[in-house]
């Protein structure tokens, strides 16, 4: 009788044992940061929480830039190098798909109506224009433009594109109906991130080739302002606070706090790696995280002391970051 009742006993344990596993298989993979690393030719998949490095996932040469799709399904790394786009899942940063036969897609971004999806071909000297239906991509024309296409933001309206032009210090204008540029004009030395502020009043340049942002009236096409900040003022991130924005100064090495209802600067953080480049802001607002270019880290920064409180190793040059559960990025600007 005891026999039976310890094997029992045991049969009981194997069964509980394998419905928690099943049950464990059954929940979603936990959300992740995902880095890329430019110079390495991969994503960095990063434990958020824990701050430590997972795994690392193969793409092709050079992937800079990444953009969500609309309805959130998948995370598009654009491959600079290799002419192609990779579909990533959000979450577990697995590869879904590839997307060959995408020239020199550095840049890219969803119109806020989500008819059209554009990549700026930073070699090619040309942004591409695509029809998107569903999750269809459908070439629509290619678009001739000054050198280096770089950064890119929207109107509101969908009907614009903007895009810096790093190395013929300029900003375009791009009608997406008829695929044709509206305008350029000149705002400085290498132009590069681009911020709308809300009801489309300026455009915020960040001037890499200055320590500057150039605000930009872009219904008169001129520099009203200019804000100074650091050396190699580069990319933005809005901090969800519907007053404040982030820039990173990628020489300097500080990113700067920039109040965009008075267009003034109302701080810096200091004491960073070299390089920041691109910023992702979590979902609790608390921090901030960027990735040190030059450094082959990514940062963690607490907002409320403005302090670097971390840092993770990761491949040589990351660039783009995204977190699956973040804080907004306000419409119509694109990561």
């Amino acid at each position: 009788m005891l026999s039976t009742a310890i094997r029992n006993l045991s049969v009981a344990a194997v069964v509980s044992l394998l419905f928690q596993h099943l049950a464990l298989a059954d929940t979603p993979a936990a959300p992740k940061v995902i880095v890329l690393d430019s110079g390495e030719a991969q994503l960095t998949l990063i434990d958020e929480a824990k701050r430590q490095v997972l795994a690392t996932e193969p793409t092709g040469k050079e992937p800079h830039h990444l953009m969500i799709m609309p309805d959130s399904s998948s995370l598009i790394v654009a491959d600079s190098v290799s002419n192609d786009l990779i579909f990533v899942d959000p979450r577990s940063g697995k590869v879904q798909k590839r997307v060959e036969n995408i020239e020199d897609p550095y840049q890219l971004g969803f119109s806020p109506d989500h008819k059209w999806f554009v990549t700026a071909g930073l070699r090619l000297d040309r942004v591409d224009i695509y029809k998107c239906d569903d999750h269809d991509l459908t070439l629509a024309k290619r678009v001739p433009l000054g050198k280096t296409p770089s950064h890119m933001t929207f109107s509101s309206d969908a009907s614009t594109v903007f895009v810096t032009l790093q190395d013929s210090g300029e900003l375009a204008a791009i009608d997406l109906a008829t695929q044709t540029v509206k305008w350029k004009m000149p705002v400085g030395n290498t132009p590069a991130g681009l911020w709308m502020t809300p009801g489309d009043r300026d455009l915020l340049v960040g001037m890499t080739g200055e320590d500057d942002v150039a605000v930009v009236d872009w219904h008169k096409q001129q520099v009203i302002k200019r804000i100074q900040t650091g050396k190699g003022a580069h990319n933005f991130r809005n901090l969800d606070d519907g007053k404040h924005i982030a820039v990173t100064n990628r020489v300097a090495s500080t990113i700067s706090i920039l109040d965009y209802t008075t267009l003034e600067k109302v701080g810096d953080i200091t004491g960073l790696l070299p390089g920041p480049d691109d910023m992702e802001l979590s979902a609790d607002r608390k921090t901030l995280w960027v990735t040190f270019r030059f450094a082959r880290h990514v940062g963690v920064i607490d907002l409320a002391s403005r302090k670097l409180i971390d840092t993770i190793a990761v491949g040589r040059s990351p660039h783009g970051i995204y977190f699956a559960d973040r804080a907004p990025v306000y419409a119509p600007n694109p990561d």
